[in-house]
């Protein structure tokens, strides 16, 4: 039986609702001060390298950005595999460390540019590895219906200490030195290590989940996302916006520094008013949402980012673009909010770490292999040619909107659904015994064919969603009403997991949808078979391992494995 949301996932959550959860509150606020810190940091990096080359300045972006393509998807293994506090403890100490190192080597007049892109590489690292099982977390914070009003929070957030942390920053390089921001950023993490430290997380966890090898759960959330048409076009979204969008934050120190003449002071400025910007379009993006959809939200972003950067390319006044880049900070929140929310909603919990760390290798590694061609392009052709690029880049991507929009969330509900039994089966098949070829026989009336093949579809995206390496749908040549539906899964462990955490609501309701057009009276037929040359006899039995007993509705409480819709 499926879960039924409640009666508070169904009601509107309002821009503050997700502030009634403690822990949520709490982690909010140190992770504001953590943000403030870390923009204060990228200030330091950045304009510490504002008297090399543009390639060198803009490589402070891909140190930043690169570990998240590399160690995304590692690390949202780990997190569905492990204690998701845990690991976001081991990454507030790590980065600590970093941040501490590069203190102390900024104070003692060591930090060369080497060192200061490789330490900020190492704390790319940290992100990498936060990144995931902080995106995770939350729907154990706040309710499913607070989510999108949850990840537009973040993005406040982010973008307050984008309005505060660069201006803070600037001031405190100008009257100090670098040395202290990263003194600062070290102890920010701080805040947030507290309050995971006193968090009682329940345990949520798939309880297969720690006897997958490490391949094995990489492959299996990257067979999710092949196979979920949601999840791929929020990801291709995101393609389309983010490496153009890189060519702001890539640039911006160039802008203050070449085009305005500004000292650090007035390059946190100019990010400062990004923030602000983004703080304001929390508040406008309900509104935006109602009266444009996600799909116009998306298009409108990018059309006024790809604005403010062909702005840029030309002003030479500081209060132009100052006032210009307060638009490109809703924008920035609009787009970003939008297709996070679009993601977390269709996520079940069991991959959701898996699949938001390849939203993060996305939208990081785009920016990560954007940066340094905007920094070429400015060393080269120049820093107006670099930033208009950008900007036909955005618009190019705006008007795919049409082309790829946004899937509706209809019908889409990822709450767990148990409603396969377990299977009786004559013998215990260990974890790893495997492979497992679950064959499904159906009988549809010759009138419905059609019907029943096109909804099995949906029926075979699920199955490869949540395991199945090879589906097939196959009718009998002979009798022309009964089909056969085949599919094999890895290990006996990975079809356990179907059965106990991995089918969601939709995937019941596809299944339904397809037996609807079966025979009157007749149910499925389930059985399954192990690889009979590879196992052996079983104890007590005549027959080998790789015997299937076929199962229909029983007598006397027998379990129907038919009646109960497994495969």
């Amino acid at each position: 039986m499926s879960a039924i949301p409640s009666a508070r996932d169904r009601r509107p959550a309002s821009a503050w609702a997700p502030f009634a959860a403690r822990v949520f509150r709490a982690l909010w606020i140190a992770q504001l001060v953590s943000n403030i810190g870390s923009w204060m940091q990228t200030v330091g990096a950045q304009w510490l390298l504002v008297g090399h080359s543009a390639a060198l300045v803009t490589l402070v972006q891909t140190a930043s950005s690169l570990p998240v393509v590399l160690l995304a998807l590692p690390s949202g293994v780990l997190a569905d595999r492990y204690d998701r506090r845990r690991l976001l403890l081991a990454a507030q100490f790590a980065m600590l460390t970093v941040s501490t190192a590069l203190a102390v080597l900024a104070f003692a007049g060591e930090l060369t540019p080497e060192l200061l892109l490789g330490l900020t590489f190492l704390l790319g690292c940290g992100t990498a590895l936060m990144g995931p099982a902080w995106q995770a977390i939350q729907p154990e914070l706040v309710d499913r219906g607070e989510l999108g009003q949850a990840a537009a929070l973040g993005a406040v957030n982010m973008n307050l200490a984008r309005a505060l942390g660069p201006a803070f920053g600037g001031a405190v390089v100008a009257a100090a030195g670098a040395g202290w921001v990263f003194a600062f950023n070290a102890a920010s993490y701080l805040g947030i290590a507290a309050v995971l430290t006193f968090w009682r997380r329940p345990q949520v966890q798939e309880p297969l989940a720690r006897s997958e090898r490490l391949w094995t759960a990489l492959d299996a959330g990257r067979r999710y996302v092949r196979y979920a048409p949601g999840v791929r076009r929020v990801l291709w979204r995101t393609v389309l916006f983010i490496p153009g969008g890189a060519a702001l934050w890539s640039l911006l120190p160039l802008v203050a520094s070449r085009s305005l003449g500004l000292g650090s002071g007035g390059y946190g400025l100019l990010l400062g008013a990004v923030g602000a910007g983004a703080v304001g379009g929390a508040f406008v993006l309900p509104a935006v949402r109602r009266a444009l959809g996600a799909n116009g939200t998306l298009a409108a972003g990018a059309v006024v980012f790809a604005g403010v950067l062909a702005l840029l390319a030309t002003v030479r006044t500081p209060w132009v673009a100052v006032v210009a880049l307060l638009p490109a900070g809703v924008a920035w929140i609009g787009v970003l909010s939008t297709l996070n929310a679009a993601l977390q909603t269709r996520l079940p919990g069991w991959v959701r770490a898996r699949g938001l760390a390849v939203y993060l290798l996305v939208f990081q590694g785009g920016q990560a292999l954007a940066a340094p061609v905007w920094g070429a392009l400015a060393d080269g052709p120049g820093l107006t040619v670099s930033l208009l690029a950008g900007s036909g880049l955005l618009l190019a991507g705006a008007v795919g909107a049409r082309r790829w929009p946004l899937h509706g969330m209809e019908g889409i509900d990822p709450t767990p659904s148990d409603h396969w039994p377990v299977p009786p089966l004559v013998f215990e098949p260990g974890p790893s015994d495997g492979p497992v070829l679950v064959s499904v026989v159906y009988r549809v009336d010759a009138s419905n064919s059609a019907a029943f093949t096109a909804r099995m579809e949906r029926v075979a995206r699920s199955r490869r969603r949540t395991g199945a390496l090879t589906w097939g749908l196959f009718q009998d040549g002979a009798d022309p009403e009964r089909f056969v539906e085949n599919y094999l899964v890895g290990s006996w462990s990975g079809h356990l997991a179907q059965h106990r955490s991995r089918l969601t609501a939709t995937d019941h309701r596809d299944e339904e949808r397809a037996r609807r057009l079966l025979v009157e009276g007749t149910a499925p037929e389930v059985t399954h078979a192990f690889d009979a040359a590879a196992g052996p006899v079983v104890p007590g039995a005549e027959k080998p391992v790789g015997w299937a007993t076929p199962t229909r509705p029983g007598k006397g409480g027998a379990p129907a494995l038919g009646t109960g819709l497994d495969g």
